[in-house]
């Protein structure tokens, strides 16, 4: 009896090699987009976060001192005040263009901010992903957000948000020409900022930022890599290319849990790079806890959440839909680039 020969088993189809140019074109342009849709939500953030403040620095063994605290206390917290109020006070005092203080600062790391998030998260991702199969599991996209989270922080945004908080956080009027700041853009508060405090001012709170980059990144892409195959799996007739609708719908749920999570973290490093201080590392990270435990309570560790979760959630349902498209287009111009070369060559 003739055994039929079995065919050896071919191998997996090896995913095709990502050109990382093109996440760091199109993470570019989407970073760009969600910045000047979001950004006067940012602003109001981080007055919030500010709020109560100034009360840590008065007196408090006297009589005059606590008065003086409670006075403080009362017209920092004025009754009925939400993020709505707190931007509407922003824009009738200091002037509407207020609310976009520091997007100087914004706009000029979120390229390669949003470049290095992308490049470096696939790069992360394709390291960790099964040899054989080329599938990467919850855990990986979780361990690459955390590492492209990390990656930014250090590179990029410590410094752009230490120079954007310390321009938001001046209440000068923009309205008025006489009404000068200590800070009148970007480049004049780095400038300012070596020349006071040393170049290690623009790094005040690298740990905290990097640890909040590393949970919203690690939240953010493991949530939309769920939400994205588990979409693709349901629609297959939409073949690599969702609806524009359902990226923004993604982009919105997974955006929102990393501020859910790490609201504390992004409070303290607020106040921590807000002001110049003698104190360093740990010792200054445990003064500023403390005081707002001490003179604020636990609550104050959310401040500005709203406003921050309308900001990062919408802002980053803007940066995955842009990012998409963006790469999706410029894939197939290349594509059609390469087919109009081959077809030339073959004609010669």
């Amino acid at each position: 009896m003739a055994v039929a020969a079995v065919a050896p088993a071919k191998p997996a189809a090896a995913a095709p090699k990502k050109n990382l140019g093109l996440h760091l074109f199109a993470g570019g342009i989407a970073g760009c987009c969600e910045a000047l849709s979001c950004h006067p939500l940012d602003t109001i953030k981080v007055r919030m976060q500010l709020r109560g403040e100034r009360q840590i620095k008065r007196p408090i063994t006297t009589v005059a001192g606590q008065a003086m605290n409670a006075a403080a206390a009362s017209a920092a917290k004025p009754q009925g005040q939400n993020f709505i109020s707190v931007g509407m006070q922003i824009a009738s005092k200091e002037g509407v263009l207020s609310l976009y203080k520091g997007l100087g600062a914004v706009v000029t790391g979120i390229v390669p901010k949003m470049a290095i998030r992308f490049s470096s998260f696939e790069y992360f991702k394709a390291k960790l992903a099964n040899k054989e199969t080329g599938i990467v599991s919850a855990g990986g996209n979780f361990v690459a957000g955390l590492a492209a989270g990390t990656t930014e922080a250090v590179m990029v945004v410590t410094p752009m948000d230490v120079i954007k908080i310390r321009l938001q956080a001046q209440r000068h009027s923009m309205t008025d020409p006489l009404d000068v700041p200590k800070y009148r853009n970007a480049a004049h508060c780095v400038y300012v900022m070596v020349k006071e405090e040393g170049a290690s001012s623009l790094y005040k709170g690298v740990g905290l930022t990097a640890l909040r980059q590393a949970t919203n990144q690690a939240a953010n892409f493991t949530v939309y890599q769920y939400l994205r195959k588990a979409l693709h799996d349901a629609q297959p007739q939409h073949g690599d290319t969702l609806p524009a609708y359902q990226h923004l719908l993604m982009g919105f749920v997974s955006g929102a849990c990393g501020p859910l999570f790490n609201a504390p973290i992004d409070t303290i490093k607020t106040r921590i790079q807000k002001n110049r201080s003698e104190e360093k590392g740990w010792k200054r990270f445990v003064n500023v806890t403390s005081g707002i435990i001490k003179n604020e309570g636990y609550a104050a560790f959310y401040k500005g959440l709203t406003p921050r979760v309308l900001r990062v959630a919408p802002g980053q349902a803007i940066t995955f839909m842009v990012y998409e498209r963006v790469y999706k287009w410029m894939v197939s111009v290349s594509e059609s680039i390469r087919v109009e070369d081959y077809n030339e060559s073959s004609e010669t």
